[in-house]
């Protein structure tokens, strides 16, 4: 805990762009691929080889991984998800920290997702799966407000009708209790 708070007090102090468009692949859910759905823990789905490969094996970008870990996550191979987060090689990312966010979310391990949440809003206040994640987690917990909140600030930075929005809209109107 005591390292997340230095790595946003220390984040505090880039300045960001203020982008609000998500890139294409986290406007919706990710669809399951074979790394999902084939590859053994701690490896992913190599399309040059056509076939699953250690996730830190230099045929692998960042990006690569992020999407692993995101597509992972969704599938609810959390460990798996934790393995390609692990394997970036920018732990400060705003993406990182928003995932560990989510992994810890869906673990039921509310004080560090918070903390992760935080992170990245830190990293980038315009990350809406963050906010989309935080409001959800605030939502199961009771919180309406404070999720209505992060639906505010989704939308007042440009996330109008984006998985986002629609994803916390979701679980608002479930009482917390969406998939996501």
């Amino acid at each position: 805990m005591k390292k997340l708070a230095a790595i946003a007090i220390a984040l505090t102090t880039i300045a960001n762009p203020a982008f609000a468009v998500l890139p294409e692949d986290e406007e919706k859910p990710p669809k399951p691929t074979p790394t999902s759905t084939k590859c053994p823990d701690g490896t992913a789905w190599d399309e040059r080889s056509e076939s699953c490969a250690e996730m830190k094996a230099s045929l692998f970008s960042d990006l690569d991984r992020f999407r692993a870990a995101r597509e992972l996550a969704y599938a609810g191979r959390l460990e798996s998800a934790q393995r390609a987060l692990d394997a970036m090689t920018d732990q400060s990312d705003a993406r990182v920290l928003t995932y560990r966010g989510f992994i810890a979310r869906k673990t039921g391990d509310w004080n560090s997702a918070k903390s992760y949440y935080a992170a990245a809003l830190v990293a980038d206040p315009n990350n809406l799966l963050a906010r989309s994640y935080y409001g959800m987690g605030l939502a199961k917990r009771g919180d309406i407000e404070g999720a209505r909140q992060q639906l505010k600030e989704i939308r007042a930075r440009g996330g109008r009708e984006t998985w986002p929005e629609r994803a916390l809209l979701l679980s608002l109107h479930s009482g917390g209790l969406s998939a996501y």
